[in-house]
């Protein structure tokens, strides 16, 4: 642009900046128009699969009249926070299923939002309980937990979660808007272009690194109430430690996401068997890094913890790694440094009446 100002009078300066500013605004509706047709087509993809899958079990014998094994009447619903290793450890449940014979299934929510209306509310309770030929099921999306007791559902999905540490979530996915990551590189990002590190954005007050941000999973845990979206209520917090306990099969944490695996194995083998060792010697592929990450200052970190709405995310992440460890600790023993799962620990004994 330097140039131009040399060689071009000030007129077909300002007819060069507008051509250029139409150009880039042409671009960007080219880009959008990508996106969209690209989600289009994904959809339609995704159809014509479910239409196969379901073409195919009616070939090979109708399952609807059918009852289903009890090992196979089970679905597992991993409604995963953005940016807390959900896309390595969802890797795996899709390299596994065909070995181990269970269904992967993808929730694509418009525009990610983890809130359902009503309506698809009741649609995914039916799907997903009356849906036999995806049993046994994995789901899996960035959506709030669901009540499905609620809509008088005899059994239950389960859940199970992983969580991270609030501030470390809220750099991950503030630098991946921006650069994304090596799993899908080439694809463009909502904030691309935005070089403002994550200290300079924090110190310049953004609204992109404000407290707020760090508001998220507390209300995925909490669920689809009005009040687990009110930012910094102690309600939604208490709530999400009741369902934490009460609601969820198990919640691990980033920081320890093999021992996260290794206990899902122990426990779900019928889903995860073989995880473990997928985990520690298999392809890369499940490793998804964040590009261009810049670690925040001691500076940063501490005028963050001065929000209470930091201090409730934490409590509710110590809660959550303090569940983990214990369930952890009466599950395995530790020698030489390696954990091993424990054998069955129980026994029956004085069964009466005797048989003859």
């Amino acid at each position: 642009m330097g140039l131009l100002r040399i060689m071009l009078p000030p007129k077909l300066q300002l007819l060069a900046v507008l051509v250029f500013g139409v150009a880039v605004l042409f671009l960007e509706n080219q880009i959008q128009k990508l996106e969209e047709s690209r989600g289009k087509l994904e959809r339609a993809i995704a159809r014509h699969e479910v239409r196969e899958i379901e073409q195919r079990h009616t070939v090979d014998g109708p399952r609807q009249d059918v009852a289903l094994d009890e090992e196979d009447d089970v679905v597992i619903i991993y409604n995963r926070v953005p940016k807390t290793a959900s896309t390595s450890f969802t890797n795996i449940a899709y390299d596994l299923c065909a070995k181990n014979k269970y269904h992967v299934l993808h929730i694509n929510t418009t525009k990610n939002n983890p809130v359902m209306s009503l309506q698809d509310q009741v649609r995914f309770v039916k799907n997903v309980t009356s849906w036999k030929e995806m049993k046994p099921g994995f789901y899996h999306g960035h959506i709030s937990y669901l009540d499905f007791a609620k809509f008088g559902v005899k059994k239950k999905p389960i859940y199970i979660n992983v969580i991270r540490d609030p501030i470390e979530r809220l750099v991950s996915y503030y630098y991946f808007l921006r650069f994304g990551d090596d799993y899908r590189p080439g694809l463009r990002r909502r904030k691309q272009g935005d070089k403002k590190t994550f200290d300079e954005c924090v110190a310049a007050g953004g609204s992109d690194c404000a407290p707020e941000k760090l508001w998220l999973q507390i209300p995925f845990f909490c669920g689809h109430s009005s009040e687990c979206w009110n930012v910094g209520s102690r309600w939604a917090l208490e709530q999400a430690k009741y369902n934490l306990i009460n609601e969820y099969f198990l919640v691990g944490v980033t920081e320890e996401l093999e021992d996260f695996i290794m206990l899902l194995e122990a426990a779900l083998p019928r889903f995860f068997r073989g995880a473990t060792e997928l985990y520690r010697t298999g392809k890369k592929s499940h490793l998804r890094k964040t590009t261009e990450k810049k670690l925040p200052t001691k500076e940063t970190i501490a005028k963050l913890q001065q929000s209470e709405i930091w201090k409730m995310e934490n409590e509710f992440y110590e809660f959550a790694l303090e569940q983990f460890q214990f369930v952890r600790a009466h599950a395995v023993r530790e020698k030489d440094g390696e954990l091993y799962i424990l054998a069955q620990n129980f026994f029956y004994e004085k069964i009466y009446p005797k048989s003859n």
